[in-house]
């Protein structure tokens, strides 16, 4: 079979009907938060958007047919997150967060469980939002360290017929829900018994967030992505059903790497999208400002070479982004090192991009005269979030390469 990056009919649509929706519906977002102070008001204020995505199909979108989803593939989904990026980030992360907090139950979970707690979503999809609580208060990059006594802190214990969950968690996107009383659904990581290590007991049980015990005692605030909640959980003996983990006790760094490739692939699309802004807003500078001489900027070489520069970032961005959609599509994550490639270059990448934007737009892109200040905020997160870059994602590689029988050609043959 030929290579081919064509994209189907059905695909161009899918592709034009994300832009339309973002250009008619998510290009307020910002100003709509702009004079809100507190994180979780800005949050709460995107519900309309939400709103108007789950209707459009998008919250069915993140889960199989089967399920009562329609199904979309990896690299269907990547194509929409460009769009939809490319006018806001804070609405569409909220929509990832969902679809980070079902990933486990999708990986890991029974028919039963699937059946269940994907029903209960799409009963309500703009309302009901899930959430992964992973981070600690400690941090999460050494989550599944070996010894026992690091690692993942917040613990399960087995009563009788039920888990009795206590600990903290940092960075719970969505974890908050609508009404700030807890997102309809929490995956949260867990150890059952700190005597052990991560092999044995480190888990995923999936918590309803109305469930007594399930407290949001703060919302941290961020720079960018000014919209997307990031609520700190605490877990005071949160008391749930014994049928509620996922897997058994020792399947939870598993279940974690599972549920970020899909969040790292769909980063790369993110990232392209917020470029592909910055390059619009430089491209439009340079065609139209003379900045006092007597042409247009583009005239210029040394602008023309930058935006060429710029316009190559992005174009590389997107097809490692597809290929790496792709990948996960066709081998069902059995190969994810082209996901976690993806979220560390575009993520970097990006920030270069905005911020080359800026130096060539000049001093007004420090200001509110333009848009690439507020991008640069959002682009600074990509390297941190979902698996800092440093913490995990290249700890992950590096992982990957001591292995016995690594093979760096498998991920490009596509094996």
């Amino acid at each position: 079979m030929a290579i081919d990056f064509t994209l189907s009919d059905e695909q161009k649509a899918l592709q034009a009907g994300a832009r339309t929706f973002a250009r008619e519906v998510l290009c307020g977002v910002r100003d709509t938060i702009a004079p809100i102070s507190r994180p979780e008001g800005r949050f709460f204020a995107t519900f309309p958007c939400y709103e108007k995505m789950a209707a459009a199909g998008f919250v069915h979108a993140l889960f199989p047919r089967q399920y009562g989803g329609s199904g979309m593939s990896a690299v269907d989904f990547a194509l929409a997150a460009e769009e939809l990026a490319a006018v806001d980030i804070n609405v569409p992360t909220t929509l990832l967060g969902t679809g980070l907090g079902m990933e486990p139950i999708l990986g890991f979970g029974s028919e039963e469980q699937k059946r269940r707690w994907i029903g209960e979503i799409l009963e309500q999809p703009a309302e009901r939002l899930a959430a992964f609580a992973f981070t600690e208060v400690s941090g999460g990059a050494n989550f599944d360290c070996p010894d026992p006594s690091a690692g993942v802190r917040t613990t399960a214990r087995r009563d009788g017929d039920q888990w009795v969950i206590n600990g903290q968690k940092h960075y719970t996107t969505n974890g908050s829900g609508w009404d700030g009383k807890g997102s309809h659904l929490l995956t949260v990581v867990c150890r059952t018994d700190l005597r052990l290590p991560p092999a044995e007991s480190l888990a995923v049980i999936v918590v309803p967030g109305s469930t007594p015990g399930v407290d949001v005692v703060g919302y941290l605030d961020t720079a960018g992505h000014r919209a997307v909640v990031s609520p700190r959980i605490h877990f005071n003996d949160v008391r749930v059903p014994a049928a509620n983990i996922l897997g058994k006790p020792g399947n939870g760094a598993a279940i974690c790497r599972h549920a970020f490739s899909w969040t790292a692939a769909m980063i790369g699309a993110a990232c392209t999208g917020v470029m592909r802004a910055a390059f619009d807003v430089a491209f439009e500078f340079a065609r139209t400002d003379k900045r006092s001489g007597t042409v247009p900027v583009i005239e210029h070489q040394n602008v023309g070479y930058m935006l060429a520069d710029l316009k190559m970032r992005i174009e590389a961005a997107r097809y490692l982004t597809w290929k790496a959609c792709h990948q996960l599509d066709h081998m069902q994550r059995g190969n994810d090192e082209l996901a976690i490639m993806t979220k560390i270059y575009a993520s970097e990448l990006c920030v270069q991009v905005v911020y080359d934007a800026m130096r060539l737009v000049g001093v007004d892109s420090y200001t509110d005269l333009s848009p690439l200040s507020g991008l640069m905020q959002d682009a600074l997160c990509f390297p941190l979030y979902d698996g800092g870059n440093m913490g995990v994602r290249r700890r992950q590689l590096h992982t990957m390469f001591r292995r016995p029988g690594y093979d760096p050609m498998a991920s490009a043959e596509g094996r």
